[in-house]
């Protein structure tokens, strides 16, 4: 198994790609779809909020549905039906939920219209618990959240590419197709989406995708066998509340950025802009750099990457910003804070706990001085938040599911319901900033990462007592 597994296999991670970038594609889209649905259905700025929480529910009533039918079928799902299946499955619910966009632009119905999002939504979840684990599987354990932060990456390139397409394709390049396209100009790009979803699930049926891979269902200790639950292992219940805190800083750093800039920094609404897109830009910037390892097993042609990576997404921000006709003056000073994040990715040596360790202790520094000072130092400070969250969640995806053998997938599940962290921190930092102000709110963020500090340091014990260690530098990490 080591020859055969010491490789990332491409020929199955590039078809499981595909799921990844879509998940980015319909999320970032939804904040083309909230002024559309605004205008078009007259709602207020909460009623148009619906839209993200229909959208980010939907993971965690997945999730419930997904372990409702495993305790009803007395086996867990995707261990009965394949991973191959599954899928196939969340992709063919998801095309579902757009088919929802032709009757609800035809009468206008909003409920109908976040119908349609949550079914798609529900897809993504099942979608979720199946591709994240496989992809750690697809190759040698020690790489495997090298590889889930690859998949980060493409999905990130959803992110940037999904609102402009989805723009274009409802306003056009006509500024007056805003009144007169409204809703009815939602169909077609949605039922395209539709039909690209079922067109991957036969692609993805037909794929060499393992149905069960065997660095999932093969376990490396008996104990593992003999339990009955995911619940049983502490790296996992102690996960779940690290996927909680890190979703929820993720999100609540960027949302409450803009209020920031403009409350305290004076700024214009429409000149946050760039800075929210270097944010995000940021996670793509830190996702580039982490998965070098997983590409090539040259350490040579690695440390020439761990430069090149990140200063190539930070050119294709500069790109995009560029075309928008922004200012770049403000940003090239950002090129030094990378600096910093390639210095935390080498010191991590590929290892998922040591990793978690140092960003997170890096995020609770970044958001310290981003609290401490004004000015665009605190801007900046905040905004490298993004460098810093970047490669959290395959790390905790991996240290969360690493040894649950054929409890993976219930795992997997159990870590998606948690996504919901991204709303409910988001809310609560909001709620916080009334009463001490915007800037002084971020401690929520710092209390978030002290967690995951701590999830770090406690999670490589359990797993050492149970046998897996992440810097045994072959396959299948034992």
């Amino acid at each position: 198994m080591n020859s055969e597994n010491s490789q990332t296999k491409w020929g199955q991670f590039i078809p499981l790609a595909i799921v990844f970038f879509f998940w980015g594609f319909v999320a970032a889209s939804n904040d083309i779809l909230i002024p559309v649905f605004k205008k078009a259905f007259d709602l207020s700025q909460g009623e148009s909020q619906l839209v993200s929480l229909a959208f980010y529910i939907a993971y965690t009533v997945g999730s419930l549905i997904y372990m409702g039918v495993s305790v009803l079928i007395k086996e867990d799902l995707v261990n009965k039906i394949g991973y191959k299946n599954g899928l196939a499955l969340g992709l063919a619910i998801s095309a579902l939920g757009t088919l929802l966009f032709y009757p609800a632009a035809n009468t206008g119905s909003f409920p109908l219209m976040l119908s349609g999002l949550f079914i798609v939504a529900l897809g993504f979840s099942l979608q979720q618990t199946v591709a994240n684990p496989l992809a750690i599987a697809l190759g040698p354990i020690t790489t495997g959240s090298q590889r889930l932060t690859m998949a980060g990456g493409i999905n990130n390139l959803g992110t940037t590419i999904g609102p402009l397409i989805v723009s274009f394709a409802i306003f056009g390049t006509n500024t007056n197709s805003n009144t007169n396209m409204s809703i009815e100009s939602v169909k077609i790009p949605y039922l395209v989406l539709g039909l690209a979803f079922l067109l991957v699930a036969i692609l993805l049926k037909f794929s060499s995708l393992p149905d069960k891979p065997k660095t999932i269902i093969e376990v490396a200790d008996d104990a593992a066998i003999t339990k009955k639950s995911a619940l049983q292992y502490p790296q996992l219940v102690l996960g779940m509340i690290a996927i909680f805190v890190y979703v929820g800083v993720e999100v609540s750093t960027a949302s409450n950025l803009p209020a920031y800039m403009e409350t305290n920094l004076g700024f214009l609404t429409k000149d946050v802009a760039p800075y929210i897109s270097l944010y995000w830009a940021s996670l793509m910037i830190g996702r580039w750099t982490g998965a070098v390892e997983a590409f090539t097993n040259d350490l040579s042609l690695r440390k020439i990457l761990r430069f090149l990576a990140p200063y190539l997404a930070f050119g294709v921000f500069l790109a995009v910003n560029a075309i928008a006709k922004h200012d770049l003056t403000p940003f090239y000073v950002y090129g030094l804070i990378i600096l910093v994040l390639i210095a935390a990715d080498i010191t991590s040596k590929g290892n998922p706990a040591r990793m978690l360790l140092i960003f997170s202790s890096l995020g609770i520094v970044a958001l310290v001085i981003g609290m401490a000072t004004s000015g665009m130092v605190s801007v900046y400070a905040i905004t490298s938040v993004g460098l810093f969250c970047s490669t959290l969640w395959p790390c905790i995806f991996t240290l969360a599911v690493s040894g649950l053998g054929k409890n993976t997938s219930q795992g997997s599940s159990f870590l998606i319901m948690m996504i919901m962290g991204g709303g409910i921190i988001s809310w609560l930092q909001g709620y916080v900033s009334e009463s001490i102000g915007i800037q002084n709110s971020y401690i929520v963020g710092v209390l978030c990462f002290f967690y995951l500090v701590f999830y770090a340091w406690k999670v490589s014990g359990i797993l050492k007592s149970q046998g897996i260690n992440f810097d045994a530098k072959i396959a299948g990490g034992h």
